[in-house]
């Protein structure tokens, strides 16, 4: 994925091997009826690339100088701004390969590499280091400290040991999976103890002394397993301190597999899934009849408390343990699943380390907390933003989805086995820039992986006390109430949230009313030449959900600051009840440049009586080069002024902004706006009705217009509603529809025309996704349908 950026794709193709057409083939000759050799003898391209003629099209390939080493963040090929593939890399970790078609290969132009927005065929460059150094507005002193720090360890010991099974074969891998665990449990406990899975992330899978690590499986003679599993040690430690069964997996085998033999575009979730729940089975046999049989180390520790279990996931592991919660609650298609048997856990919760989230389908009633590093320098658009930002509307809303900010914190430094220093392989700093003020590793603002180490644990406990322990104190930490926890000083960690105990005030959408010049309806995510673009390309907000653009249905509320002092009035379709609640929440980003933000905040009620609740002035995220830091802070504006002014608080109507202080080219874009009041509320998760695309090859024919329907699978009961995106081959952009799905179907109805002739050169391929809207779980959110050119 691309840093939230709008894009003007033409012929998109998705991690598959994809064709498009369109061209004529009068550039063919008699001695050469394909016209290939000739497009590759034609088709001048930069220094590290090369097109060269297969027998069923073409493979674009470039190679690195450098070492492009594994990361959670997908490599991609580009033709400027449009998105050609993820190409499969070799195992020298130095050449990258991609089948393209006809068409595609004649229009080569400014081909780029990139890695969630990241260019990988160019050096850094010190000109483009625009961060700024400024401190973040809240500093890590300035927070109070939260009642109740869940960093502080616990009063038990601890025991640690590992267990290895029998390899297991997942569908769709060549090479069976691991089955290895660490355990760290606590002793002299009693009864039975929650039980806390830790997944790893994409990484390489095999060392050797101090040699590069490589990607393959098994590892080769003389070449030792990659302990990624090992790197969580702190986290356990303290979470098994304090009365917490803990088992951090290995993942391997998939690691080495995700990019080759699966769906690329689903990045190895749902193998990740099911070697989450695999486990989980045995650990649910153990706790049961199966104990006598159990490893020495599972026998040792407490009987796990499957009813009580939380998910934590580091990178690719995050979006693998949030599958895991959706198959959980909506078993897969079984051709695609690993896990056998039935589901004898409960997922209280999930904590997400810098996670991926390729499938922009989170589990909207599972609470979650997604810790965002700052200065991540691989997932570095942070779509993780969206296990927040994409369950709005889509479930019950109980579930608390909480987001924390670790200013300084990178990607790798989370796991001791990816930390130089502390790792048994070779390691390093992801973040790419060695020039960049704010996030390179000489930097002030940068945590050292002893603090950093400290921010997961303490942030995973949270998860864990506030979810599984359901204790409210810890709470605070995690939704926005700006409070610290004195265990991660001298870090800053800033939060904000959805769900819970919020009643939705404003979600923009298109049925949003704006008064006032200053202010517009935007859309996230559209071509960089639409007038309706936020104009936003470094916020994790506006992450893209490739290749979809433009991506209707996401849409933030801009302000300007043309005329300070002029109010903006925002009205919601009805009137909302804000009786129970004591705050306005908002979410605002600021972009960076422009401190000293200032705005006034005010509500109305169906009288027009209105009343201003209060000011603030928020200062920007500090700006690093290579990751998305527009992130949005919240701001709580108490309703005291309302309640005083008689406002009828059971028929709300209007937000009205009021610009003040600040640049006179400043501007905020409003994310959402809630109704908050203390307290976790139970989530109530539901089996909701799951949709699963599949892919489908077609021959074109030769005339006449025959419509094929893209494979679609729904189980499950009950009924919702999902937003269908295809994308045109030929223009590269998407169309949306929204599809209802009913009780009792099996499928909906995803229809493509395809118009056959006689002309050669033009075989294509439809790229469709599917989003919940409400009342839906999402599996497979990608599907495909190929027409093959049936032309000599």
């Amino acid at each position: 994925m691309h840093v939230g950026r709008a894009v003007t794709a033409a012929a998109v193709s998705l991690t598959l091997t994809l064709t498009f057409g369109g061209g004529s083939a009068a550039w063919a000759s008699p001695a050469d009826p394909s016209g290939r050799a000739a497009v590759v003898a034609r088709t001048p391209l930069p220094d590290g690339w090369k097109l060269t003629e297969g027998a069923s099209g073409f493979e674009l390939s470039w190679r690195s100088t450098q070492l492009v080493r594994t990361g959670d963040a997908a490599v991609e090929f580009y033709a400027g701004d449009r998105l050609l593939g993820r190409p499969g890399a070799a195992s020298d970790q130095h050449s990258f390969h991609l089948p393209v078609d006809d068409v595609t290969a004649r229009n080569l132009t400014d081909l780029q590499v990139r890695a969630s927005g990241r260019r990988l065929d160019v050096p850094a460059d010190p000109s483009t280091a625009r961060g700024s150094g400024a401190p973040p507005t809240l500093a890590a002193a300035q927070l109070p400290p939260n009642p109740v720090d869940p960093g502080v360890p616990g009063p038990y010991s601890t025991i640690s040991g590992e267990y290895a099974l029998p390899d297991v074969q997942l569908p769709g891998l060549a090479v069976p999976v691991e089955m290895r665990g660490y355990v760290v449990a606590p002793q002299g406990t009693s009864g039975q103890r929650p039980l806390v899975l830790i997944l790893h992330g994409r990484h390489p899978t095999c060392y050797q002394g101090t040699a590069e690590p490589t990607t393959v499986w098994p590892c080769p003679s003389g070449w030792n397993p990659l302990p990624s599993h090992r790197g969580y040690e702190r986290i356990q430690q303290v979470l098994a301190s304090q009365g917490y069964v803990t088992v951090s997996i290995s993942a391997n085998s998939v690691n080495a597999q995700d990019g080759a033999g699966l769906p690329p575009q689903d990045a190895g979730a749902q193998a990740r899934s099911s070697l989450v729940r695999l486990h989980l089975g045995n650990w649910a046999d153990w706790a049961g009849t199966g104990r006598p049989t159990a490893p020495d180390v599972v026998r040792s520790a407490p009987v796990p408390n499957m009813s009580n279990v939380l998910l934590v996931g580091h990178s690719r592991g995050g979006e693998g343990v949030s599958r895991a919660a959706v198959d959980s609650l909506t078993r897969p298609p079984a051709a695609q699943d690993g896990y056998p048997g039935t589901v004898r856990w409960q997922i209280r919760g999930l904590a997400l380390i810098a996670p991926s989230i390729y499938s922009h389908n989170p589990a909207p009633d599972v609470p979650s907390v997604t810790i965002l590093p700052s200065c991540d320098g691989d997932v570095s658009d942070l779509e993780g933003q969206l296990y927040a930002d994409a369950t709005r509307g889509v479930g019950r809303g109980f579930a608390l989805h909480g987001v924390v900010f670790a200013i300084g914190a990178n990607h790798n430094y989370f796991n001791t086995e990816w930390t130089p220093g502390l790792s048994a392989a070779k390691s390093w700093d992801d973040y790419p820039s060695p020039y960049d003020p704010v996030c390179r590793t000489i930097s002030p603002m940068r945590l050292t992986p002893e603090q950093q180490q400290n921010v997961g644990a303490t942030y995973v406990a949270a998860a864990a006390a506030t979810f599984v322990a359901g204790n409210d104190q810890v709470r605070p930490l995690l939704d926005g109430s700006g409070f610290r926890a004195p265990s991660t000083d001298p870090a800053t960690v800033l939060s904000h949230a959805v769900g819970g105990n919020r009643t939705r005030l404003l979600v923009p959408d298109a049925s949003t009313v704006l008064s006032g010049a200053a202010a517009r309806l935007c859309e996230q995510i559209a071509s960089a030449s639409s007038p309706a673009w936020c104009a936003n390309s470094n916020s994790p907000h506006f992450a893209t959900f490739d290749p979809i653009v433009p991506e209707a249905g996401r849409y933030a509320i801009e302000v300007d600051w043309r005329a300070p002092g002029t109010p903006v009035s925002l009205r919601p379709p009805a009137a909302v009840s804000l009786s129970n609640s004591e705050s306005v929440a908002l979410r605002v980003v600021v972009p960076g440049g422009s401190p000293g933000t200032q705005f006034d905040v005010a509500i109305a009620d169906s009288t027009g009586r209105q009343a201003t609740l209060g000011t603030t002035t928020l200062d920007p995220m500090p700006a690093p080069t290579q990751t998305s830091d527009d992130w949005a802070q919240e701001v709580r504006m108490p309703l005291t002024n309302a309640r005083t002014a008689g406002l009828n608080l059971g028929q709300i109507t209007t937000l009205v902004l009021v610009p003040r202080a600040g640049e006179s080219w400043a501007r905020i874009w409003l994310i959402d706006a809630w109704g908050w009041r203390p307290g976790t509320p139970a989530p109530q998760p539901v089996s909701l009705p799951r949709v699963d695309l599949g892919e489908r090859t077609v021959q074109e024919g030769n005339s006449g217009t025959v419509t094929y329907q893209v494979p679609a699978q729904v189980s499950g009961s009950g009924n919702g509603q999902v937003r269908v995106f295809v994308v045109d081959p030929l223009t590269g952009l998407s169309t949306a529809s929204v599809v209802t799905v009913t009780p009792g179907s099996t499928t909906i109805a995803i229809p493509i025309a395809v118009t056959g002739n006689t002309q050669p050169g033009d075989g294509r391929s439809y790229v469709v996704a599917v989003k919940a809207v409400q009342g839906v779980s999402v599996g497979d959110a990608y599907g495909l349908l190929t027409v093959q050119d049936d032309d000599a």
